[in-house]
């Protein structure tokens, strides 16, 4: 198969898109290359607490109550809702379908920082990491950062992911189970024009499973797409200088929704 991809100059991207069946790779570019990938690291923090329910230090009914840590706003659902106090599995599913910033704070804060970051090391050996807790504001003593990522890194935890899907109980099952409604589909996966409210089980086009991360001068979207039974994972990572606000911006995405068509073309 042939995937040419047009990147938009004077952006910083991370490229890598394989066939998972075969290993082929179809389309790379600095693929090993570290960027900022906003809420794309939230995966390892499903990770971690996938790996904790499979062990059985964890059940999917304990509740977690949002109380415990300070309240971050911006992405999520949380925020908008009454409880204080709902199961885990249901706030793994926030962080899933609407990267929930205060349901991430709470797992990180059940789980602890630091064995997330050394599950990343496990998963992710080219450095991608989440280096952090979510922020409402970002002062010069904290890392400048939410996460780290590369694309050759995010493509290998997806294969991985991917891997043990149907395995009942198992850290694929789990992960992609929680990150099968996500309703981001506005980047690479818009290309498929499904609906963001409810596409697992799209009928007219491929079984998409993907996590994005957006921030001031940062782009990403991370998935596998499930055509038939061919599965191919992408990730493709985008930062650049956003200064001010909205610099480039309209170009960025659609340079995105472009990679979107020629993969889709790819493909079909």
């Amino acid at each position: 198969m042939s995937l040419t991809l047009e990147l938009l100059p004077g952006v910083d991207w991370s490229v890598h898109v394989v066939d998972l069946g075969s290993g082929e790779v179809l389309a790379s570019h600095a693929p090993d290359q570290l960027l900022s990938t906003a809420s794309v690291g939230k995966v390892f923090v499903l990770v971690e607490l996938a790996e904790r329910l499979r062990a059985g230090t964890l059940a999917p009914d304990q509740p977690l109550d949002r109380r415990a840590v300070t309240p971050v706003a911006d992405s999520g659902l949380w925020q908008h809702l009454s409880s204080d106090v709902l199961p885990l599995d249901d706030v793994a599913r926030l962080v899933g379908t609407v990267s929930d910033n205060w349901a991430t704070n709470v797992l990180i804060d059940l789980l602890s920082l630091d064995p997330v970051r050394a599950r990343a090391r496990q998963w992710a050996p080219r450095g991608s990491d989440l280096v952090d807790v979510v922020r409402g504001l970002r002062g010069p003593d904290d890392p400048p950062h939410l996460s780290l990522g590369c694309a050759a890194d995010h493509v290998d935890v997806l294969a991985r992911l991917w891997a043990e899907r149907s395995t009942p109980g198992s850290v694929g099952e789990l992960v992609l189970g929680w990150l099968s409604s996500g309703m981001d589909l506005s980047m690479v996966a818009s290309a498929w024009h499904q609906d963001p409210l409810s596409h697992a089980e799209e009928t007219a086009g491929p079984v998409l499973v993907n996590k994005t991360g957006t921030n001031l001068g940062v782009r990403a979207d991370v998935g596998v797409l499930d055509s038939g039974g061919r599965a191919t994972a992408y990730a493709v990572l985008a930062n650049w200088t956003e200064n001010p606000p909205g610099t480039r911006r309209d170009d960025v995405m659609d340079a995105l929704r472009g990679i979107g068509d020629a993969l889709r073309a790819a493909l079909s």
